[in-house]
């Protein structure tokens, strides 16, 4: 078996991708064309263009130029059900999917409605695709207590069956003017019971990751590769396992990273760190996260073993039950185990 042939055949969990993020180009063109005197353009070669980002402001300002084509629940149970089609595609069993409910909120759309969308895409992902669905709603945290208010009003007062995080995502310099509106906002989501699950240390330093954990109690980490930059928070990390979505192609493209051999995977890897692998937004980063395995095969170098080992860290730091992790973990193991000849 090729080492493609073993990325392709791993049983995979997604962690970290945006519902925005995950339109397909056929499907943003489609709402282009829907949704017509938007910046989005209308055909491939230009809208292929227009995902070249400069830098993460840029990035951010392309996003939410297709987040304003998301008008109606219809919009947003499509572009659920196309995601989970292509990860079906990629052997993946779960995905846990951020949504921003105050994207939605900001074109009209009612709380219940959005709602209904997620819950009937949820249930048609596991009919008809194999692929379970955990959501994860975040606060773009630059706009601030307001965002962060309707965030957790919607997820305290209509959250969809599938729920299971709140995060934070954005562009992080912002955070700090708005620290306490999200502290209380985090305190108040995981008094519900909801895991917290915030993007950090992304495009700041350190002290981005060090207020997730402490001021927002994270339990998991969304990009985390500016960890390196601290020892202490790196022997935190390690010695706490806590784990680090890693998103290495979304790094190149947004320019936190110059190029992907320069990525920080690796010496996160030597370093003893939890790492899992994600895509982040796939469309957008032509990307997928069976490449971004392929990434890790072929430009970091690691084997099947370590392959696996990422896959099973997706699993275990998921918020999946305890029967649907041994489900996976057990597919991953035997997957592992054949011989690579086989």
């Amino acid at each position: 078996m090729t080492i493609d042939a073993f990325i392709d055949a791993l049983p995979k969990v997604e962690l970290h991708v945006h519902l925005i993020g995950s339109a397909s180009v056929p499907t943003v063109l489609e709402l282009s064309r829907r949704h017509p005197g938007s910046r989005v353009p209308v055909t491939e070669e230009e809208l292929r263009d227009f995902y070249a980002f400069r830098d993460f402001p840029h990035f951010a300002e392309v996003y939410g130029a297709v987040n304003a084509l998301v008008r109606t629940p219809e919009d947003v149970a499509t572009l659920v059900l196309g995601l989970t089609r292509d990860l079906a595609a990629q052997n993946a069993r779960y995905v846990e999917l951020t949504v921003t409910p105050y994207a939605h909120h900001v074109v009209g759309m009612p709380m219940r409605e959005v709602t209904e969308a997620l819950d009937l895409a949820a249930r048609r992902s596991a009919d008809e695709h194999g692929v379970r669905v955990g959501y994860i709603f975040d606060i773009p945290g630059e706009y601030g207590a307001e965002a962060a208010r309707v965030t957790l009003d919607h997820a305290l007062q209509e959250p969809p069956q599938a729920l299971v995080g709140f995060g934070m995502g954005g562009i992080e310099q912002e955070r700090p003017h708005h620290r306490d509106a999200f502290r209380d906002a985090f305190r108040a989501a995981t008094a519900a019971g909801l895991r917290s699950l915030p993007h950090a240390g992304e495009m700041s330093g350190p002290e981005t990751i060090w207020e997730a954990l402490d001021g927002l109690g994270a339990e998991r980490i969304g990009h985390g590769i500016a960890c390196l930059d601290d020892p202490r928070l790196v022997a935190h990390l390690r010695d706490n396992q806590i784990p680090l979505e890693v998103c290495p192609t979304s790094n190149v493209c947004t320019g936190q990273v110059a190029h992907i051999s320069e990525h920080p995977l690796p010496r996160m890897l030597e370093e003893g760190l939890f790492v899992t692998l994600n895509s982040d937004d796939p469309p957008m980063f032509a990307t997928t996260l069976s490449d971004e395995y392929r990434i890790a095969a072929g430009v970091f170098g690691l084997d099947r073993r370590a392959l696996a080992g990422l896959a099973r860290n997706a699993v275990n730091a998921s918020c999946l039950d305890a029967a649907g992790r041994r489900e996976i973990l057990a597919e991953i193991d035997a997957l592992a185990e054949a011989p690579a000849t086989s």
